[in-house]
């Protein structure tokens, strides 16, 4: 009895899978067992396949393979690879030797060939953790699997060329990380928004403390042109936070870039229509949804209220925890859900209740109906809200020269400098994160502003979560600025981003 390593995905968590052959004489039967779904059991037949047109005969008697631990339910044509070598490994073809230290996943097409899979980086990612030396990988999975340092990577193209390394007959070269490029090129940029400088500071302060953000303002006036204005003001991602993105997009089988890891931040605009599962994950076998797509990125909610209520409620638990639990009665997984949340609506159906140029043709009662629709809980989570106006016509057509998301990108790398610094010991990366049992630490208030925020409160214009977002946002106003302590100031734009009631104390 011997085994190889290939590896299982709970989440994006990777788990080391063992396969294990047995073959003994016996009527021919071939039988997978270790909890495996239709396409792990139908791996057989390609298996078969596979080894008739690479010139290995099917061995004859019972081959039984184990994939273990037998609790992991196992899905995908990611193990017909190393049940394969397994089976030749048994029969004497391959050293039990050539095996050892090593990685195997892949799908086997019928004529031999390697196919690529999902989730290979969190593969590299388990080999790695497991001290695994070596990872074979299908050759178009290559480039991802090779954004891990520390590993030698071989890219396999079909079954023979692997058995022909492991032979020592022809080696299979290692794959060589493809340089990057990490300069972002985004289709929108801030110089092209005219106006909306109220708007464009809020985005700001969003961007460099990964602040939810709320746009509410007439058709036109260019809240969806800000919105996908935004990634071009967020600084690239680490390598710690790639590695994370890059693990969500491949298991979800997106196309990743030819250079494997992802650098630009997720910006995922989903449609109203979008259902609650497509917007958390789930599924029979839970995949991640749009949140978790849109991790250490954007979400772009347009038309807000238009989303089924259902859908929204459940974006509260992941704003809140920043990450999705899908619990099934075979378990459960969690997906990192770490977003940026913008969303976009008008004041009512028609769109122009606060649009002085033009008026509104709705009902009070329609326009109350529509502006329910998103519940007080869902917008309390939301903590910049920001009344976007119908843009001016002679700003409209002015030729003056705006300033570029460039610039503001520039403002938007110190004052997350200044976060990483602060609270990299924490576990945390931006003001957003910080949690209520830090706030005295990290979120000081000077005299002035903590009777300012005193006052809001005993006015009944904050909740305790409002209070908690004001404080958090406040801090990351102070940090543009360079400030050490929040002083009065800082609370007071922090109130404005609260909404009207929250303006009318400050």
């Amino acid at each position: 009895m011997f085994h190889i390593i290939s590896s299982a995905n709970v989440g994006i968590e990777p788990v080391p899978i063992t396969v294990e052959t047995d073959v003994t004489m016996g009527l021919r039967v071939f039988s997978v067992v270790g909890l495996p779904d239709a396409s792990v059991r139908e791996a057989r037949d390609r298996i078969r396949a596979a080894m008739r047109c690479s010139g290995y005969k099917f061995p004859r008697g019972r081959v039984t393979v184990n994939l273990a631990p037998a609790n992991v339910r196992k899905q995908g044509p990611v193990y017909d690879l190393p049940i394969a070598l397994s089976i030749l490994v048994a029969m004497g073809i391959i050293p039990r030797t050539a095996i050892e230290h090593a990685v195997f996943i892949g799908e086997l097409a019928l004529d031999g060939s390697v196919r690529p899979v999902h989730g290979a980086l969190t593969t590299a990612l388990m080999a790695h953790r497991t001290g695994r030396t070596a990872v074979f990988v299908p050759k178009q999975n290559a480039a991802e699997t090779c954004a891990l340092r520390g590993l030698t990577v071989y890219p396999v193209e079909s079954l023979s060329t692997l058995v022909d390394h492991l032979l020592g007959i022809k080696r299979i070269s290692p794959a060589k990380r493809v340089r990057q490029n990490t300069t972002a090129t985004h289709r929108y940029d801030f110089s092209n928004v005219k106006g909306q400088e109220g708007a464009k500071r809020g985005l700001e302060i969003a961007a460099a403390g990964a602040h939810n953000i709320l746009l509410k303002g007439p058709p036109g006036a260019g809240k969806t042109l800000l919105a996908r204005s935004l990634p071009s003001i967020l600084p690239t991602l680490t390598y710690e936070e790639s590695l994370e993105v890059t693990s969500i997009t491949s298991i979800a089988g997106l196309p990743l870039p030819a250079t494997g890891l992802i650098h630009n931040r997720p910006f995922r605009a989903p449609h109203h229509s979008a259902s609650a599962v497509a917007l958390v994950g789930g599924g029979a076998w839970p995949k991640p949804g749009e949140v978790s797509l849109a991790h250490r990125g954007v979400l772009f909610l347009d038309e807000l209220p238009e989303f089924s209520r259902y859908a929204l409620e459940h974006l509260r638990q992941p704003i809140e925890d920043g990450c999705v639990t899908i619990s099934r009665a075979t378990g459960s997984v969690q997906f990192p859900a770490r977003f940026l949340l913008i969303a976009a609506m008008n004041p009512c159906p028609c769109g122009h209740f606060t649009n002085p140029h033009r008026q509104c043709t709705c009902r009070l009662n329609q326009i109350t109906k529509y502006q329910k629709k998103i519940s007080g809980p869902l917008l309390d989570r939301f903590d910049i809200v920001i009344e976007v106006p119908a843009v001016e016509h002679d700003k409209l057509l002015s030729d003056e020269t705006l300033e570029t998301s460039q610039n503001v990108r520039t403002r938007i790398k110190q004052a997350r400098v200044v976060q990483e610094k602060r609270m990299k010991p924490l576990g945390l990366l931006t003001n957003n994160e910080i949690t209520t049992g830090q706030l005295d630490t990290i979120c000081h208030l000077s005299s002035d502003a903590k009777q300012l925020l005193e006052q809001a409160l005993r006015a009944n214009k904050l909740s305790a979560r409002g209070y908690t977002r004001v404080r958090k946002v406040a801090r990351t106003i102070a940090d543009l600025a360079g400030e050490e302590s929040i002083a009065v100031e800082h609370i007071a734009e922090a109130l404005q981003y609260r909404g009207q009631d929250a303006l009318e104390v400050s």
